[in-house]
């Protein structure tokens, strides 16, 4: 099934850049500006199994994105300036700013350099726990457990169950499954459980991943000193906060924030919710973050920016640059605002 979905929005893609519809509807849809999300950067891995692939591109897809926007004369400007043009109706050039998620370490490795040659201003958004080596990117053990064998045992919903993936298909097969299951229970805390029982059982380090893939406090502060970085919040523990009660949402958001204005000697001002679709971030996340006193926090809601969000400015869309759609003709399609704007039924905002 997700096979088929990618080679539908890649067919999409391919359609509106080709038939140059892109271009006609970018004045009406392209809006004032986007975010763009990123993760991973980094060289491309050889693995036939890589489910998170589309969590990450290569440093040479950077490279030509950011090549393709220079050509196009946008603006490459900070978080800061996004809340200062939207706030003050600053409309006279179109805008894009660079967004990275979780504070992995390829970021320093393999993003920054580009983007301090290119002097492009960048957002890191990091959940505290994973510099303080607590966190758990479970995304990551499962495609590890997975990766590791041939086949998995494990009880779901009650039931025990004995899945194959001695393949690279069984393998992506499994990882559909599991991943699935595991977003769809009511609690984090149920998630976690259920993974550190499959990473238990077929030894895989959970901290040694977190270790190994983000970066350290060191590390961050270092990044932090360059006046082109911007480091954002992102809660603790990279929790679906509107899975949590009003009390562990809320503790999230104000201690991700404290942490990180302890450790760096500054308050974030900026915020990412973690997984920032609607089954993890909705109405009562985004009046906290403005409670809290964010100026911006953006969702993963797939959109360009227009004037209207300045009102809402808490709960902005943003812009993927996804691992599996590498290729710089899709970049021109979403940020012309088309693809993005047929995904949202014409809607300038996407619904809350």
């Amino acid at each position: 099934m997700y096979q088929l979905k990618r080679a539908i929005i890649r067919s999409g893609l391919e359609a509106l850049y080709f038939s140059g519809a892109h271009r006609l509807m970018r004045p009406v849809l392209g809006g004032v500006g986007a975010i763009l999300m990123l993760h991973h950067v980094r060289p491309a891995r050889p693995d036939g199994f890589q489910p998170n692939q589309l969590l990450e591109i290569t440093p040479d897809f950077l490279e030509h994105v950011v090549a393709r926007l220079v050509r196009s004369k946008v603006d490459f400007v900070s978080l800061d300036e996004v809340y200062r043009r939207l706030s003050e109706r600053d409309f006279g050039r179109r805008f894009v700013a660079f967004t990275f998620d979780d504070g992995y370490r390829d970021n320093k490795d393999f993003a920054y350099p580009i983007l301090k040659r290119h002097g492009i201003p960048f957002a890191v958004y990091v959940p505290t726990s994973f510099p303080d080596r607590l966190g758990e990117l479970w995304w990551a053990a499962l495609e590890a457990v997975i990766a590791q064998n041939d086949k998995i045992v494990l009880e779901m919903d009650g039931r025990d169950c004995r899945i194959a993936c001695a393949t690279t298909a069984e393998k992506s097969e499994a990882f559909a499954l599991l991943y699935c299951w595991l977003r769809r229970m009511p609690t984090d805390a149920q998630m976690l459980e259920a993974v550190r029982e499959l990473t238990a059982r077929y030894r895989v380090d959970s901290a040694a991943i977190c270790d190994s893939l983000c970066m350290s406090w060191e590390e961050i502060r270092a990044l932090a000193a360059d006046p082109l970085v911007t480091i954002g919040a992102h809660t603790v523990n990279h929790v679906m906060l509107a899975k949590a009660c009003d009390t562990v949402a809320r503790s999230e958001l104000k201690m991700g924030s404290a942490v990180l204005e302890a450790a760096l000697g500054a308050a974030p001002r900026h915020l990412a919710y973690p997984y920032g679709d609607a089954t993890a971030a909705g109405p009562r996340e985004f009046a906290i973050a403005a409670e809290l006193g964010f100026k911006t926090a953006v969702t993963t809601r797939p959109g360009v920016l227009f004037p209207e969000h300045a009102e809402t400015l808490t709960a902005l869309p943003r812009i993927s640059i996804n691992g599996e759609f590498q290729r710089g003709r899709y970049v021109d399609v979403l940020l012309s605002g088309t693809g993005t704007a047929l995904w949202n039924g014409l809607r300038k905002l996407s619904a809350a």
